[in-house]
């Protein structure tokens, strides 16, 4: 049984920092990539960022670029977003997904329950 587990939510003022990760289990996770995707409310879930199976290639949306860094450590079957400089339109709850290196959820096979993020002003 694959589960993905993220953790580190939380409330944080604009200009905060934040890390989040994301832990698999049940699934070869060296073989996969990972990403991050978020939802907030009354708005499309989208592409946050990903990093390929070997780590080697990472991919980030405009809006979060220079802010976010995607990394992982598949040792540990682990996935972080280190969220820095925080602003209010990054409040959502964010998901990590494991499946196909791509932008499009669609591609991602098993999700997890979700880390709310919430950055007042």
């Amino acid at each position: 049984q694959v589960q993905l587990v993220e953790s580190g939510g939380g409330l944080v003022q604009a200009g905060d920092s934040l890390r989040l990760s994301c832990v698999a289990s049940g699934l070869t996770f060296r073989m996969y990539a990972v990403a991050w995707f978020r939802q907030a409310p009354g708005k499309e879930r989208e592409f946050v960022a990903v990093i390929s199976a070997s780590g080697g290639m990472v991919l980030y949306a405009d809006s979060v670029k220079g802010r976010f860094t995607i990394s992982r450590d598949n040792a540990k079957n682990t996935v972080s977003l280190q969220m820095n400089s925080l602003k209010s339109e990054d409040t959502a709850v964010y998901y990590c997904a494991t499946g196909r290196y791509s932008m499009r959820s669609r591609d991602y096979d098993y999700w997890g329950q979700g880390t709310q993020v919430t950055v007042s002003s």
